[in-house]
């Protein structure tokens, strides 16, 4: 920010939190909710297709040839991955459009595409339909990241800003135990080609109750003022906060082309895509094939060759299925709300550092715990040094700390540290980033799974994890306790223009 010019937004960046800081969080929130729900369920409704088939002799005409045929790693694959594919895109498209357009003009349209694509989800007619729609949804997911982060950031007083935006994305912990309850619930009350049906469908909900709450929220007083110039449309935002500005004509941010933004703020994306995208990495492999660590602890509830079980015997059995790949994501749950509570005490930088650490501990640990037997397929983990119950949730413990880690730390930053014409450019680049990584990790660790084993990925990560903490302390800056204009260091000049069209 110039230092010759004091920030016009002190009145609301020193207000004590309001019942509004608490309406745009819920309202941001719910579409993070909705993103981890829709992102996890699909790994029970592909569990429950092929599982179907395998233990319950079920067809489902248009899916079980595709995802138990000849191409079905491709099927799986491209099922499993394409909503993360899409993603990506939302990001960008969203984060662009974002900055170009304002935060309210597209706010609320990512919601409705999620919910647009959730619901046909649930109707598709077989596999090529169901890829289509979970495209759609992944549009909606991706631009959700960009719009709603940055929201909360410019409406947020700077005492809790990290807690807020941390809050937002923290929906994503309580999404993703939906996922798990939704899924064990139709596993054992409905019949398999209902069940997935409805795990697909429910996701709609959430997003659909924040669309029109999402209409209604202001123009941010940030974007209004340094973006567009309008003094009166910033002054109604703040109101809604019940503060003001100090601000009696307008004030714009400095003008910067893409090159200039580059210049300027290009070893800051490094800083938060770098991380992100490591993230991701270990987020969706660890979680996604956990069952590799998860096998030789508690072993399959299926038998071991298939067979056809009677229909409540499959149903229970599923259920348990889905219970065992839960349980990494239930031990990581408190991981969000720890990092609410201390982001804003211990900063962004440190908890971000610290879990990188302790990810790369956890990994090295549990596999030089493991016992693996060589045979004519690869690597397999037989056991472990110490009982397999503990090594199972000292791997559990991991997801703790990549959520009271770099999972809500990587979301924040980039909320916080560009200025406010590439705000949402720059967080869709980042959060695009990590989807990146995720998409990757979706296609090629099941092959590194069987080339390598689960011992050297896990080994692999924590190289990885050590990287992530090197980036993070050299190329990643400090926000907290300052205003978003001085941790972006925003140049914002006097004019007398009335308004300003981007």
């Amino acid at each position: 920010m110039s230092k010759s010019f004091p920030s016009p937004f002190r009145p609301i960046d020193s207000l004590k939190l309001t019942f509004n800081h608490i309406k745009i969080w819920y309202t941001a929130g719910m579409g993070f909710f909705t993103d981890a729900y829709d992102l996890l369920i699909i790994g029970y409704i592909l569990a429950t297709i092929k599982y179907a088939y395998c233990y319950a002799g079920i067809v489902m005409p248009g899916f079980t040839s595709y995802l138990v045929g000849p191409d079905k790693d491709f099927w799986n694959g491209l099922l499993a991955s394409i909503a993360l594919w899409a993603a990506i895109l939302g990001q960008l498209i969203f984060g662009y459009l974002g900055d170009y357009w304002g935060r309210k003009k597209v706010y609320g349209v990512e919601a409705a595409i999620l919910s647009i694509g959730a619901i046909l989800s649930a109707l598709s007619p077989d596999l090529i339909w169901f890829i289509i729609f979970r495209f759609i949804l992944g549009l909606g997911i991706g631009g959700d990241y960009p719009i709603s982060a940055t929201i909360m950031s410019e409406y947020a007083n700077v005492r809790d800003r990290g807690k807020l935006i941390a809050l937002v994305f923290s929906n994503q912990a309580l999404g993703s135990l939906a996922a798990a309850v939704v899924g064990i619930i139709s596993a054992l009350a409905l019949p398999p080609c209902i069940a997935w049906r409805v795990m697909a469908g429910i996701g709609a909900i959430p997003a659909a109750t924040v669309i029109y709450l999402r209409r209604k929220v202001p123009e941010t007083p940030r974007y209004s003022l340094l973006a567009n110039g309008n003094v009166e449309e910033a002054k109604k935002a703040a109101s809604f906060l019940g503060g003001t500005i100090d601000a009696q004509q307008p004030v714009l941010a400095k003008r910067m082309s893409a090159n200039e933004f580059l210049s300027k703020y290009g070893t800051l994306l490094i800083g938060t895509t770098i991380p992100w995208f490591i993230l991701d990495i270990a987020f969706y492999g660890t979680g996604i094939y956990s069952s590799a660590v998860i096998a030789p602890v508690f072993g399959s509830p299926f038998p071991k060759s298939p067979t056809v079980l009677p229909l409540p015997v499959f149903q229970a059995d599923l259920a348990y299925a889905l219970f065992l790949g839960a349980v990494p994501y239930l031990v990581g749950f408190p991981g969000y709300f720890t990092a609410v509570a201390l982001l804003d005490k211990l900063g962004r930088k440190t908890i971000q550092i610290q879990g990188f650490v302790m990810m790369a501990i956890i990994y090295l640990v549990v596999s030089s715990l493991m016992i693996v037997t060589y045979t004519s397929t690869g690597p397999k983990v037989s056991g472990f040094l110490i009982p397999a119950e503990a090594a199972f949730m000292l791997y559990a413990l991991s997801f703790f700390f990549i959520n009271f880690g770099p999972n809500t730390t990587t979301f924040v930053l980039p909320a916080e540290v560009y200025p406010v014409r590439f705000r949402t450019t720059g967080h869709g680049i980042s959060a695009a980033a990590g989807k990146l990584g995720a998409g990757l990790t979706t296609y090629l660790f099941p092959t590194l799974l069987t080339a390598m084993g689960i011992k050297n990925l896990l080994i692999m990560l924590a190289v990885v994890s050590v990287i992530g903490a090197l980036v993070t302390f050299f190329f990643v800056p400090e926000t907290k306790n300052k205003s978003l204009e001085e941790a972006s260091n925003e140049e914002i000049t006097t004019t007398t223009i009335t308004t300003d069209k981007q």
